[in-house]
């Protein structure tokens, strides 16, 4: 297997990449056998496919109905970024079923623009991570972003802080890493599956959530996720680990564009999912 497929990041990932004979270049035939040989169904029942995108234009939200409504994922030859969507299917296939479930609830009342709710929903699936955490200090510490407390002086206390990165866009830039790129936190506690209790966290949420809902997580700042963890001085690195609420450089550009022209629609107010620009808004 590749040498940047051995980040702790790809963990919950390397049953599925061991079936692959090319992980990095599975084609949409090799996924679908591993989605029919799990058995996995989308919300609506449906088995799971990946298909290769048609040519025609589609509706708004045509892409989650279509999910939803028939189980086929429109997947990309070649494009790293729907490779990693389809393994997150894989990996965690209630919390994507939830996710797409929930986008296809919302569509209908958004009359054309998406809300709030749904950017949030769209975050999680681009740059979601599950924490299993019960240990509510370790939690403080996250909302509070006090990362060199959480990541440096608690570091002994993270074997109450499990991390499984959902979001297809980070897994995408995890072959590169980068400490900067933040996650949208699901925190579970519990001793189930976190696939599962995510799930339901996002069934629970109310209708008015929006992206600051859940907090973010600077992932890479866990021990032994970068070589710069060992060191102190690292956490005190602002480019990386802020103490407040900030925005970055791509997040006003992708709002900007606004709800006729999200990143990752190719045919002007069509919407598809969404593409890495949006992962780290919110």
């Amino acid at each position: 297997m590749e040498a940047r497929l051995a980040h702790p990041i790809f963990k919950p990932y390397r049953k599925w990449l061991a079936k692959l004979s090319e992980p990095l270049a599975a084609s949409v035939a090799d996924l679908t056998a591993l989605a029919d040989e799990a058995g996995i169904r989308v919300a609506s029942g449906a088995p799971l496919r990946f298909v290769v995108p048609s040519s025609e234009c589609k509706a708004y939200g045509a892409y989650e109905r279509r999910v939803f409504e028939s189980g086929r994922v429109e997947t990309r030859p070649g494009s790293l970024h729907d490779l990693f969507n389809a393994l997150a299917w894989l990996a965690f296939p209630r919390t994507k079923a939830r996710l797409n479930a929930l986008h296809t609830r919302e569509i209908p009342r958004e009359q054309g623009r998406r809300g709030r709710l749904r950017d949030l929903l769209t975050l999680v699936d681009e740059g979601g991570a599950i924490v299993r955490s019960s240990n509510a200090e370790l939690r403080r510490l996250v909302h509070d972003m006090n990362w060199r407390a959480l990541f440096w002086q608690e570091r002994d206390r993270l074997g109450d802080f499990q991390i499984q990165v959902v979001g297809h866009a980070v897994l995408e830039r995890a072959l590169a890493p980068w400490p900067g790129i933040v996650c949208k936190v699901v925190f579970v506690d519990g001793d189930g599956d976190p696939d599962e209790l995510a799930s339901q966290a996002l069934e629970d949420l109310p209708l008015d959530a929006a992206p600051r809902t859940f907090p973010v997580l600077p992932i890479f700042g866990y021990p032994g996720w970068d070589d710069r963890t060992a060191e102190a001085r690292f956490y005190d690195d602002e480019k990386y680990f802020r103490r407040a609420r900030w925005r970055r450089p791509g997040i006003a550009a992708a709002r900007r564009m606004g709800a006729e022209s999200r990143p990752g629609s190719r045919c002007g107010n069509a919407e598809e999912s969404p593409g890495s620009a949006e992962q780290d808004a919110g």
